[in-house]
């Protein structure tokens, strides 16, 4: 039905308020109580309710927040009625014990992630080289160091020692050495010595300097690389064989790469560790946010996904805190990887999604472990209810990569959070490594940043309920763009306001990225959900590649440009998403589509 209301606005809302009290006759009384007001137009035809709600439509020239509202809420009661899995959950307890541990099982691997993410900024720390001139302790091995390099090594203008060049060895004597000293100068030949170094890097392990720093960005790069791949392969894996071995599959992979790191023999050994752990780290992000959206309902989802970043932050300030007591790099992923064996026992701990199981034709398994969370949340599901746990046709929902281009509504989906998210990661790492440009203490480049993260991302509980999900992202989003605008903009000498800058962007973005997982998560169906966050993560590791290569170019415009029109379009895109609060899940590509229509 189409209504166009006049100027009688509060008989209308009456009457639709009283709608809601009577939800079987809703369709029906609209039409007949608002036929007796005298400004009021009805047109009426059969259609399935929810068809018929999505026609409930606001006139134009009236704007009343409580009408959309009353709206949202008449649709939202009507997609709720054909979910009869949120009917179930309901019965097993929305976030009993069952829920509860389910979200601490989250705990100690996104303290991981954080550790392996974000561990490469304390293998190169930087460290002041010289060349290994022990050759002439040959001659006369009771020279202190400082004679050694004084006789041996050409010193800058400045009067310290060149780095990078040594004097060719002679087959002289001490004295003679001494008196008419060395002339000829050649580059390093038996490697280099650290004398000013207290801590082992890999920057003195595999003496990462004198044209060698490039190995250092590559380290950077092959990280990134291994996100780009995860990501499109993972996230295709985890809707393929579940979230449950796809989750131990990512926490093998730290097992194996991320502790195992500790034990590498070469860089380039190194450099695949790193490679493969980065395809871990963001197989697990992937599936655990599945997991707990399909297990979750409402604001129990958001809740329990915010918890997990903000441990993911807490991990930030371990992995600093480890690196300022541990002296050295070997020591850093032993201890700090040494938490990742008890996670083995998550083969008898962790639960499949039930949705998946049931999107699968598993129903039996579905019902299995639906039945073992209200036993332990101490409820008993109706076995009438259990019995209506079957998809329409008992077959299998099919569903490929494919349909992100087929579908339009998912290819949408798909286009604005991928821009959203290149936002995100282009910002957030144009801020690093301009706080990096500032000279600020390591330690303090990561404390400061993780201990700003938790109260944001904890503010986002508050926000979500204020403001709901699209607006709540555009909100930090912009917050954090105008931030990095400011960075580049402002001139380099003003380093207090820019350090402030950099610390307010960060929080921001941090905000944005829980925001973003909730978002993204609830607004893809469950047969392709962790397939979509991986194709949209992409788009954050691209954002990150792109800020390493522009940030480095002479044009000053560019990195500024480059803001401003990824900031532009993710807003405005974002705007037209619709909002996916108190709103149920999707499962299948048809139930999408519809709610998509509904809610659009």
């Amino acid at each position: 039905m189409v209504v166009r209301c006049g100027r009688e606005l509060a008989g209308a809302c009456s009457a639709m308020r009283s709608l809601g009290k009577d939800r079987a006759a809703l369709t029906g009384s609209v039409s007949s109580q608002l036929a007796t007001e005298n400004n009021c137009k009805v047109k009426q035809r059969y259609h399935h309710p929810s068809e018929t709600l999505n026609q409930l439509e606001v006139p134009e020239h009236i704007h009343s927040p409580s009408l959309e509202m009353l709206l949202r809420r008449l649709r939202a009661m009507e997609a709720q009625q054909d979910d009869k899995f949120a009917s179930i959950l309901d019965v097993v307890g929305k976030f009993g014990t069952f829920q509860r541990r389910l979200v601490a099982l989250t705990f100690i691997p996104n303290i991981l992630l954080a550790f392996f993410m974000f561990a490469d900024i304390f293998m190169f720390t930087a460290q002041k080289p010289y060349c290994n001139t022990s050759w002439i302790l040959a001659i006369d091995p009771n020279l202190s160091e400082a004679e050694q390099l004084n006789l041996t090594l050409p010193r800058e203008p400045n009067g310290s020692f060149q780095t990078c060049l040594m004097y060719l060895p002679v087959a002289w004597d001490l004295d003679s050495i001494i008196q008419f000293g060395l002339n000829y100068t050649v580059s390093c030949q038996d490697g280099w010595i650290y004398p000013e170094t207290k801590k082992r890097s890999l920057v003195n392990e595999f003496d990462l300097v004198c044209g060698k720093e490039s190995n250092m960005e590559g380290a950077q790069t092959m990280f990134l690389a291994g996100l780009l791949i995860g990501s499109l392969i993972f996230g295709f894996v985890s809707d393929k064989l579940g979230r449950y071995p796809t989750i131990l599959m990512s926490l093998l992979g730290l097992i194996i790469f991320g502790f195992g790191a500790a034990f590498v023999n070469t860089f380039h050994q190194y450099l695949f560790f790193r490679f493969v752990v980065s395809q871990a780290l963001v197989c697990y992000a992937i599936s655990s946010v599945c997991l707990a959206t399909e297990w979750l309902v409402g604001q129990h989802r958001a809740h329990a996904i915010i918890l997990e970043h903000c441990f993911f932050s807490m991990g930030v300030m371990f992995l600093t805190g480890l690196a300022y007591i541990l002296p050295h790099w070997r020591l850093l992923f032993l201890v700090g990887g040494a938490p990742v064996f008890p996670l083995i026992s998550y083969i008898w701990m962790l639960p499949e999604s039930p949705r998946w199981l049931m999107l699968k034709g598993k129903l039996g398994a579905a019902k299995r472990v639906l039945c073992y969370a209200a036993s332990v949340n101490e409820k008993t599901i109706p076995l009438s209810l259990l019995d209506k746990l079957q998809l329409p046709g008992k077959k299998v929902t099919k569903a490929s990569v494919l349909d992100f281009y087929n579908n339009r509504h998912l290819r949408k989906v798909t286009l604005v959070m991928g821009c959203v998210w290149f936002t995100v990661g282009y910002s957030y790492f144009t801020m690093s490594l301009k706080l990096k440009d500032f000279g600020v203490n390591i330690n303090l480049t990561q404390v400061v940043p993780g201990l700003m993260e938790v109260p944001a991302r904890l503010c986002c509980i508050f926000l979500l309920e204020l403001m709901g999900r699209k607006w709540s992202l555009i909100l930090t989003l912009f917050q954090g763009s105008l931030m990095c605008l400011l960075i580049l903009i402002l001139p380099p000498e003003l380093k207090s306001m820019m350090v402030l800058m950099i610390v307010l962007g960060e929080f921001s973005l941090a905000a944005s990225a829980s925001v973003f997982f909730i978002y993204t998560a609830e607004l893809l169906p469950t047969v392709l959900r962790a397939t979509g966050l991986g194709l949209v993560s992409l788009a954050w590791a691209a954002g990150a590649i792109s800020s390493l290569v522009v940030i480095q170019q002479k044009l000053t415009f560019l990195p500024i440009f480059l803001c401003c029109i990824s900031a532009f379009l993710a807003l405005f895109l974002c705007s037209l998403l619709p909002e996916t609060q108190d709103q149920p899940l999707s499962d299948t590509l048809e139930h999408y589509s519809l709610q998509m229509r509904i809610y659009s």
